[in-house]
Parts: C-alpha cells; sequence; structure tokens
C-alpha cells in the first residue's frame, strides 16, 4: 500500500480479474456502469471551526490528508462508502444481522437475512454482499436472489492457508451458510455482509467445531477421538 500524491485530482484505479479478462476481448465489451466513492482515509475530527485563519481553513487538515492508493480487497478498501439518501432521511441506514457469531457443527446450517434499519427498503434493489474469508471452514448458497438465485459478485478472491481456502463472495438478499468437516481443530472464519445500495456492513464471528469422530479400540469398544 501507499499513497498518492494529492497536490492534484488523480484517478487511480486497480482491475479485477473479471475486469481485466473483459478489457483483454476487446469489442467494447469492458464498460464501467457502476462505482461507488468511499471516504475512509478521511477523519472529520480534524475538522476546525476555530480555526484562527478563518472558515476558508476549517477543513484545511482534511484537505492535506493523503489518499490511499486503490487496493483491490473488498474487506479492506471502501468500508465507508459514500450514499446519496432521500430527502427527510435523518438517520444512517445500518445493516442489521440476527448473528453476531455462529458456531455450528459439521454439516450444520444456518440461515443469515441480512435487514437494513432506518432506511425503509433500504438494499431491496441491489441486495447485499457477503464475504466469507475461507471456503475451508464453510461453503455459502444463495436462497433468496435479486430475482434469481443470486450471482457470484465481481470482488475477487483472496487465499487462505492454502491454496484451496479461498474468500467466498456472493451476492443476494437470503443465504444460507454450510459448515465443513474439521478434522484437526475448530476452524474460524469471518463473514462480512454489505449492503450493495447504502454500504453498510456487518461483521459475524463463525466458528465451525472439530468433528467427534467415533472410532473402535482393540476390545471392540466405541471410542471418541477428540
Amino acid at each position: 500500500m501507499g499513497y498518492l500524491n494529492n497536490s492534484s485530482i488523480t484517478i487511480d484505479a486497480i482491475l479485477t480479474k473479471k475486469g481485466r479478462e473483459l478489457l483483454a476481448r476487446g469489442r467494447d465489451e469492458f464498460k464501467i456502469t457502476q462505482f461507488a466513492l468511499a471516504d475512509d482515509e478521511i477523519d472529520y475530527d480534524l475538522y476546525n471551526p476555530e480555526h484562527p485563519n478563518g472558515s476558508a481553513f476549517y477543513g484545511a487538515a482534511i484537505e492535506n490528508m493523503p489518499i490511499l492508493e486503490a487496493l483491490p480487497d473488498e474487506t479492506q478498501m471502501m468500508k465507508y462508502k459514500l450514499v446519496t439518501l432521500p430527502k427527510g432521511i435523518a438517520r444512517i441506514p445500518v445493516v442489521s444481522v440476527a448473528q453476531n457469531a455462529i458456531s455450528l457443527q459439521a454439516n450444520q446450517t444456518t440461515i443469515i437475512r441480512p435487514d437494513t434499519v432506518n432506511f425503509s427498503g433500504g438494499n431491496r434493489q441491489f441486495g447485499y454482499t457477503i464475504i466469507l474469508s475461507d471456503s475451508d471452514v464453510a461453503s455459502i448458497r444463495v436462497t433468496q436472489g435479486l430475482g434469481r438465485a443470486g450471482s457470484r459478485a465481481t470482488a475477487p478472491q483472496f487465499i487462505g492457508d492454502n491454496e484451496a481456502a479461498q474468500s467466498i463472495t456472493l451476492t443476494g438478499t437470503e443465504f444460507e451458510i454450510i459448515a465443513k468437516e474439521q478434522y484437526d481443530t475448530d476452524a474460524t472464519a469471518t463473514i462480512i455482509v454489505i449492503g450493495n445500495e447504502t454500504g453498510g456492513r456487518a461483521v459475524i464471528d463463525l466458528t465451525v467445531k472439530k468433528l467427534d469422530v467415533a472410532t473402535v479400540s482393540n476390545q471392540g469398544n466405541i471410542e471418541s477421538a477428540l
């Protein structure tokens, strides 16, 4: 990660794997139809209405802050997206989930139904993006999508402890988490739910318990291997 020179207006874009694929095809297949803005690097506590040089300098410290370089990691960048809300909205929409922590046994499932509070109808048009940090811990299935069975989002995949343990990213309005078998120890992962319209997010800690495997001893007794 680096910093951009904020003495001039700069657009620093990094294409996802899908974006590079479309750009390589040519024939006008690469078309930007949507974009989002965020203010992750801005510290609004630096706004100083008591600046001795007057109102023109109230935001001087903020305007001179370095701008973060683009990073294609949706879990780290653009956490605080800017949104346009209808007039009369007095509160910021908040993405809400029923669980802030989930503990499952192997092959158990649970449903995540995100909701948006403080904004009636929020995220109903474009739904939510869900990111599971480690595909070795669990899998995700979209149970309610946007007029279809959900879709795979364009966020890049990231490698976990081994090459197979990649993150999983899907879009929809309701999701099923299916725990995978863990033989060595309890496994943990993080689930991030992001509102595609409001930009809010919720984080869920996922734990999948080690599998309790039954074995047979030399005497023919059934033992439990923990």
